[in-house]
């Protein structure tokens, strides 16, 4: 039997399983539409390179080799990678610098927020989706307080500001092949390439700064420089002394160490903070200044120094590659990290370790699973009033379907039993000696032709109904004939006697027929108005939802002055969704309504057919 509390129950049961499911893919797999991922480690502990000092933001670089990557698996640009953090929550900023899939080679910048010392971070590489389209916010992979990024790996665009400012470097040579990082630069000296500022900011009085870069010296040089900056009597410069790095600050230099070699890569950075530059090769602290930062606002020029009052500097010859500004002091432990992670020593793998591919044992999200995502992103901008109004539209629709699912299972019913019914009637619907006896279970049997299971069933039909009050109203008047015509002490003469209907007790039998055939119409219309209610009541709910979601939202956008289409769209799309409810509950029902009344209009016709069928073997067997 059917029971609206258990529906209910069984709904609840598999919301509460599907949230289930939800929530347990949503914390193994960060998005179905990306079949692979890797694990990748950041070890600052011992186990890795031990890093002790504040890291903070920073910007890694990911190698990718044949030998980590099945580039076949990938887009042919590189353009599906997501990286993600642990959670899966959140998707970090990152940059392709270069994507060679014939040589399977790549090299990929990603920004990491707030690397600690000490620990190991892990992130997710996803890949794989060949429908994916180019990130947004490449520029944003490096923190605002960078200024200048060169990686000099465009060949049609040398010395492009791979940050946010967008100084491209002016009169840059070809890339070089084959450099620390992809391609880089190869210079000898003898021309001045230039920073254009504006867009590269002032460097203020005082403030904070750090630059850094990576240099190949092809011969140790006295006085080699390698960038200054020059306004006025002020100057920075940043130059290598016969293989010693240093930093000049208005013709103050900073303490020497040990000379570098020619022919090997080297990290160098000068942190400028609070009246103090630090010189740092290789990671580690190299040379001091005490000195402060002057203000500059000239261009910067890389390689040779074109003023006049470059005295005695020479050109650097030899290659550079990631040349990098900063408007903040870069704490030692974040230059520690990029010598190691952009180095070529064995302690890069060290310290960044990609792991084995992980398959997803997810299938794409199809078109509806997209919708139905959709949706619920809607509903979080949907008002409490929307919510009323769609637990309402829910609770016309459960007990809508309910009543369809509980009207259908009756009609299968009576069907069934009517198809027994009509098998044993034309069989005694030729005699109705039958069931014109005075005994009542001769009446309800047939005559003795049908057993007591199928009985049972056989109530649930009106046919069966109708044949059961016309078969007692039959037995009624038979009696009475009995009663009236026979003397019972002339046994003999009874026995020629024919008994008969009149005309006026055929037309009565036919009125009881029709009362009884009016009254199972009305079981079968039965709270079909549930469904009548929705059909016309769901569209009206939903309208009243939209439309005060929508007073709402403009109420809302009054009061705060946003007037942009970011602001509007999701309240509206909110309120929306009202009437989406509604006629949900409305279509579906129109639908099932349609369905209910077309059967029952099939039953209703079979009972009508039975009763002309009835009446008329009647009066033919019981003759006036």
């Amino acid at each position: 039997m059917f029971s609206l509390p258990r529906l209910l129950i069984s709904v609840l049961a598999f919301h509460l399983a599907a949230a289930a499911f939800a929530s347990a893919a949503e914390k193994n797999w960060w998005d179905a539409k990306w079949p692979t991922r890797k694990k990748i480690e950041i070890d600052t502990s011992g186990k890795g390179v031990a890093i002790a000092e504040p890291i903070g933001t920073t910007t890694v670089l990911v190698r990718l080799h044949a030998g980590v990557l099945d580039f076949m698996a990938a887009k042919e640009d590189g353009s599906d990678l997501r990286f993600v953090t642990e959670d899966g929550k959140t998707v970090l900023k990152h940059q392709v610098e270069s994507w060679d899939a014939l040589l399977s080679e790549a090299y990929v910048w990603v920004q990491v927020p707030d690397l600690k010392p000490a620990s190991v971070t892990s992130l997710w590489m996803y890949f794989g989706n060949h429908e994916a389209p180019a990130p947004e916010g490449v520029k944003e992979t490096y923190e605002a307080n960078t200024t200048l990024v060169y990686h000099f790996a465009d060949g049609g665009k040398v010395g492009s500001d791979s940050s946010a400012t967008g100084a491209n470097a002016e009169g840059a040579p070809a890339p070089a092949a084959g450099s620390l990082i992809g391609n880089g630069l190869r210079v000898f000296g003898q021309s001045t390439i230039k920073v254009p500022a504006p867009p590269l900011p002032e460097w203020a009085p005082g403030a904070p700064m750090t630059v850094s870069l990576w240099l190949k010296p092809g011969a140790l040089q006295p006085n080699a420089l390698i960038l200054s900056r020059r306004d006025g009597a002020n100057s920075f410069i940043l130059g290598l002394d016969n293989g010693v790095p240093f930093v000049e600050v208005n013709k103050q230099r900073s303490s020497p160490g040990a000379p570098i070699t020619a022919g090997a890569w080297h990290h160098v950075a000068a942190v400028a903070d609070a009246g103090n530059i630090t010189v740092y090769v290789n990671g580690k602290s190299y040379g001091a200044l005490s000195a402060a930062m002057p203000s500059l606002k000239t261009p910067v020029e890389i390689d040779k120094d074109s003023s006049p009052a470059a005295g005695n500097f020479t050109g650097y010859a030899g290659e550079l590659d990631e040349v990098e500004f900063a408007k903040t002091a870069r704490p030692a432990g974040f230059i520690h990290f990029a010598a190691v992670n952009q180095g070529s020593g064995a302690d890069k793998d060290k310290l960044l370790r990609v792991g084995a591919d992980e398959a997803s044992d997810h299938e794409e999200e199809g078109e509806i699973m997209k919708h139905l995502t959709l949706i619920t992103d809607i509903s979080k901008d949907l008002t409490f009033d929307g919510w009323v109004v769609i637990f309402l539209c829910t609770l016309l629709a459960i007990v809508g379907w309910a009543i369809a699912a509980g009207k259908v299972m009756y009609l299968n019913t009576i069907e069934k039993a009517s198809k027994e019914f009509m098998k044993r009637w034309e069989k005694i619907s030729s005699d109705l000696t039958a069931i014109d006896t005075e005994d009542s279970d001769s009446v309800q049997n047939l005559g003795g032709s049908v057993s007591g299971k199928m009985q049972k069933l056989m109530r649930q039909s009106p046919l069966y109904q109708l044949y059961h009050l016309g078969a007692q109203e039959i037995s009624h008047r038979m009696k009475a004939f009995r009663q009236v015509t026979f003397n019972p002490e002339e046994k003999k003469e009874a026995k020629g006697i024919a008994m008969g209907l009149s005309g006026r007790s055929i037309q009565a039998i036919k009125a009881t027929l029709h009362g009884g055939m009016v009254r199972e119409v009305q079981k079968l219309n039965g709270k079909l108005v549930f469904l009548t209610i929705g059909i016309a009541g769901g569209p009206y709910l939903g309208l009243l939802g939209t439309v005060i979601g929508v007073m709402i939202t403009f109420a809302v956008i009054a009061k705060s002055g946003e007037v942009e289409v970011n602001s509007i769209a999701p309240g509206i799309a909110g309120a929306l969704l009202a009437t989406v409810a509604g006629l949900a509950v409305a279509i579906p029902a129109l639908f099932i309504y349609s369905y209910l009344s077309s059967r029952i209009k099939d039953v209703v016709s079979n009972m009508e057919t039975f009763i002309d069928e009835f009446v008329t073997k009647m009066a033919e067997h019981y003759k006036e």
